[in-house]
């Protein structure tokens, strides 16, 4: 039995595995973590043994308290999948899917390819299934893969190697750069509003997806404490910026428009913004690149209870 691993640029990877004929329990270390483009692929064979499942799961850190995408084979009741992701140790609800291409005794061949918006899995070169992130999938820096499986190997494949294969098969890994639609969903009318259960606190994700106007001049997602804004998020298209601030007691506070890099919204384009709460600052990334941190100007995070999404854009999805 062999675990490999291809290197990335900015680092590589390492593992360790502990196997019995009955299960097997591989970890290892993501270096640098993933990145849009990245397809991991994993080969063995299901064992035809007592259990009944197996996972592979894309961790933040080393224990499974943080668990971005928990792919779960199960062998019974007919042969399920269960997708999940687990956040402080509680997991979310689950995504199941009937049709298991998976069976017992069998080899296997599953690529996993890191879009912009979601994971998108494929078996034996066939399209699977995909997974929206509910977390920013940047985060997560550990593989481990569980249950009734014998590795072969893991091999990690950046977005040039990707191009490389799909000459070769079209089906392994397809294009990454080819964003998925966005399709506007007439539940969401703006202005909307929406609580957050539990409010902020550290390790907190939210997620805002949907596309931008063609004629779009502005549009703003606002985290509210009360009737406070901690937290304002301001795209101005009109002013080639965008705007962080924070409103207390109906007063705006100094604004902040530095960013690293150009504006990263277009007008007419969709666009998925993260926002991820942290104990001294909100890190916000805008289709999975990096745009800001704000620190937090009102500290009691829990209080911190409601989204507010408005403006020139069309809302598809929330994740609070």
């Amino acid at each position: 039995m062999k675990v490999s691993a291809r290197m990335f640029p900015s680092g590589g990877f390492r593992g360790e595995s502990v196997f019995s004929l009955l299960a097997v329990r591989f970890s290892g270390i993501i270096q640098g973590g993933l990145q849009e483009g990245h397809c991991i692929t994993v080969i063995g064979a299901v064992l035809a043994s007592s259990g009944t499942r197996f996972a592979v799961n894309f961790q933040i850190g080393r224990s499974d308290n943080d668990i971005a995408f928990h792919f779960n084979p199960r062998f019974k009741e007919g042969g399920y999948m269960v997708c999940n992701t687990k956040q402080q140790g509680r997991w979310g609800q689950e995504e199941r899917k009937t049709h298991l291409p998976l069976q017992r005794g069998s080899p296997f061949e599953l690529s996993f390819l890191v879009r912009r918006w979601h994971f998108q899995v494929t078996v034996n070169r066939s399209l699977f299934v995909q997974y929206s992130h509910r977390v920013p999938f940047h985060r997560v820096d550990t593989l481990s893969v569980t249950g009734i499986v014998q590795l072969s190997s893991i091999s990690f494949q950046t977005q040039s190697i990707i191009h490389r294969v799909l000459s070769a098969s079209q089906q392994m890994c397809p294009n990454p750069l080819v964003p998925p639609p966005a399709y506007p969903n007439p539940a969401y009318t703006l202005p909307f509003f929406t609580s957050i259960p539990g409010g902020l606190y550290p390790s907190k994700s939210i997620i805002v997806w949907g596309t931008v106007l063609p004629s779009a001049q502005r549009f703003h997602i606002n985290l509210r404490s009360g009737s406070d804004i901690a937290f304002h998020l301001n795209i101005r298209f009109d002013e080639n910026a965008v705007v962080r601030n924070t409103q207390i007691n109906g007063s705006w506070g100094p604004e902040e428009r530095s960013l690293s890099g150009k504006m990263p919204f277009t007008q007419g384009q969709s666009f998925s913004v993260w926002i991820l709460c942290e104990g001294h600052c909100l890190r916000v990334a805008v289709n999975g690149g990096h745009l800001c941190e704000y620190h937090h100007r009102l500290r009691n995070l829990p209080a911190i209870k409601y989204l507010e999404v408005g403006g020139d854009i069309q809302l598809s999805h929330l994740q609070t």
